[in-house]
């Protein structure tokens, strides 16, 4: 498991119905999210909800692939783990809570890529990826409603 787990939220113009429609819908993730080139649906739970998905990221130095593994809470939320590919270890989850502002998206996520990089430069990097990251879903949210 991952040593350091961050989390970031934002507040979303939009339901959490919209939100939850965006985090399922994996295969526009290559059109809204900067780091991923390809994204591909594994397998299916029963409901049909996405189970086990792979994900190709471009991080400028290194291509990286990996699969995760789905559980949903429909539709406020998901949590993943980590299947197989090139880090160490991920886990994560998205929550949705109406609020009066809005829907605020909190995304908590652990890596581990499996080498060793200073921790403050380590922990600037994450914090900066995941931060990108749920604004980069908040538009997303936001321009498709």
């Amino acid at each position: 498991m991952a040593e350091v787990r961050q989390s970031y939220s934002a507040t979303v113009a939009g339901t959490i119905d919209d939100c939850f429609t965006v985090l399922t819908d994996f295969e526009a993730y290559p059109q809204w999210f900067a780091v991923i080139k390809k994204c591909r649906v594994l397998e299916r739970h029963p409901d049909g909800l996405a189970k086990r998905v792979e994900f190709t990221l471009d991080m400028t130095i290194k291509t990286i692939r990996y699969v995760l593994e789905y559980t949903w809470q429909p539709p406020t939320g998901a949590t993943w783990r980590y299947v197989e590919g090139d880090l160490k270890d991920v886990d994560g989850s998205y929550r949705f809570e109406e609020t009066p502002a809005g829907v605020k998206a909190t995304c908590t996520q652990a890596v581990d890529l499996g080498f060793w990089i200073p921790g403050f430069i380590r922990s600037l990097g994450e914090a900066k990826a995941l931060r990108d990251s749920v604004e980069e879903f908040k538009r997303a949210v936001e321009t498709r409603g």
